[in-house]
């Protein structure tokens, strides 16, 4: 698959994943609203319901107060009284509710002002009737009956309640219709959200299904191309290591041939200086005879006293000699560890189980002397144990302590600590030190091969961390530093826990 192809395929499935998330979300708001709308509107519904049965109560109460006084006029009978007590108990009340359910509509409101006026009026006439009962004086109470038939009080109440009744039943139509109106857009959106998610679905499966055959194309046509790969992999990697041999061999034969005219260099120049110093006794020698007499024989007691300009010259060549001693030691220091190098790079690993902590406390107790002269205290925090190459272990260990304690800060005391941890089948150990630290600019440098940074106040040429780098790699691991300058270093190390033997020097 070409990367045009790539690109359009993944612009297609962003796209895809973007309209579903708009589709869902979509869905889920309108779903959301039309939910709590048709909530709303079911509920105004019961509210609707619930006035018109108010409203019926209402003028049942009324009725009922009606009946049980005429029936009181009657019979004289208690249990009509009772009855109508009752009942006139309960229109105020239910009246009350009725005023706060149809609060809400004003035309409502308007029609419980005229109702609650014409209810005080005839609870005033019922008053009055049974007040003439209770006085033993029914005619008069009769004509109070008659009084109300001819005002028709009760017909003004129910003309009134009708009024509401309407009005309840023309809201109770509107609000149904919004409710059936809000499920139905409710179903709808969630019809047409169903289809679209079915849509995308299938569009989905149509695009994986395209993938799909397109990786499977691709995984055919890389088995194809790599068809010979791993013989491929293998002859190149057997070149590599022949190749690495014969660097190794070639840097062990160019040192150790070094070695024999280093030497012959060494020896002439031990044998110019006695020259040298031959031909300034001579020329010596020569200034203090005196005029006409004859010169002094070699080896002749006494100091010979050479002249200013003389003495100078005597001066430059001991010191130009000192410098070509001095520059042939350093050359065979460093073809000593290029030898030392080569033979080490040359050489098998064995992995064996090594005690992390037995082997750098045997460390740390050779580095001891040093550490009291640099006062300086290590301190070793449980450590895990690994299997790996004892000898590598024990150079890299050795190498990064002794540099903690050689480079840590004048007049401050040391303080090195060895730390360790194991993470996803590695050990990881940590050297820190409280020592004069590491110009982050020179966290690479110190890593090449007779590279230093910093002050060189100490001895050294520049390999030990090279080495120690080289080693972790062959040991299948991976080495950094973290340090500030006056702050301080810490190295650290991440290993294998369990040396693969399989890999066993694979970098030859």
């Amino acid at each position: 698959m070409t990367a045009k192809a790539q690109r359009r395929r993944a612009f297609w499935q962003i796209l895809l994943f973007s309209a579903g998330l708009l589709v869902l979300t979509g869905i889920s708001a309108g779903s959301v609203y039309l939910v709590n709308k048709a909530r709303d509107d079911n509920k105004w519904v019961v509210h609707t319901i619930e006035a018109e049965n108010q409203i019926n109560a209402l003028l049942l109460e009324i009725r009922r107060a009606e009946s049980a006084a005429r029936g009181y006029l009657l019979t004289q009978e208690a249990v009509f009284r009772i009855d109508h007590e009752r009942a006139i108990a309960a229109i105020m009340p239910a009246l009350d509710r009725l005023t706060r359910l149809t609060g809400d509509n004003p035309v409502q409101r308007e029609s419980i002002a005229k109702l609650s006026d014409a209810i005080k009026t005839r609870l005033g006439q019922f008053g009055q009737e049974m007040g003439f009962i209770a006085q033993g004086q029914p005619e008069k109470a009769a004509a109070v009956v008659r009084e109300v038939a001819s005002t028709d009080a009760t017909a003004e109440i129910a003309k009134i309640a009708s009024g509401m009744l309407q009005e309840e039943e023309r809201l109770f139509r509107q609000r149904s219709e919004n409710a059936d109106r809000s499920q139905t857009f409710a179903a709808s959106m969630t019809g047409i959200g169903s289809g679209l998610v079915v849509v995308l679905a299938l569009i989905s499966i149509w695009l994986v299904r395209r993938s799909a055959r397109a990786r499977d194309e691709a995984e055919a046509r890389l088995r194809d191309a790599n068809f010979n790969l791993e013989s491929i992999v293998d002859e190149r990697t057997a070149d590599l290591r022949e190749a690495n041999d014969e660097i190794q061999r070639f840097a062990y034969i160019v040192s150790h041939d070094l070695r024999s005219p280093l030497v012959n260099i060494m020896g002439f120049t031990s044998e110019l200086e006695e020259l040298s110093g031959d031909v300034f006794r001579r020329i010596g020698g020569l200034t203090q005879v005196p005029a006409g007499g004859p010169p002094l024989a070699p080896g002749a007691p006494g100091e010979i006293m050479l002249e200013a300009a003389d003495k100078q010259l005597s001066d430059d060549v001991s010191e130009a000699l000192r410098f070509i001693k001095t520059s042939i030691a350093k050359m065979d220091r460093l073809i000593s560890a290029i030898l030392n190098l080569t033979r080490e790079g040359r050489r098998e690993f064995q992995p064996v189980k090594v005690d992390t902590r037995e082997l750098i406390e045997a460390i740390v107790s050779t580095l001891a002397h040093q550490a009291a002269e640099a006062h300086a205290e290590i301190h070793l925090d449980p450590l895990p144990d690994i299997v790996s190459d004892r000898l590598a272990l024990e150079q890299i260990f050795s190498n990064l302590i002794d540099n903690a304690i050689k480079y840590l800060k004048r007049g401050v005391p040391g303080e090195i600590r060895i730390r360790g941890r194991t993470k996803l089948g590695y050990a990881i150990f940590e050297i820190s030190d409280n020592g004069r630290g590491i110009d982050p600019k020179d966290h690479q440098r110190i890593f090449d091969l007779f590279r230093r940074a910093g002050t060189q106040d100490k001895p050294g040429q520049g390999i030990g961390l090279a080495h120690v780098r080289a080693l972790v790699r062959r040991l299948g691991g991976t080495m950094s530093v973290s340090s500030e300058l006056d702050a301080g270093s810490t190295f650290t190390i991440t290993l294998p826990i369990a040396w693969n033997v399989n890999n066993r020097n694979a970098d030859r």
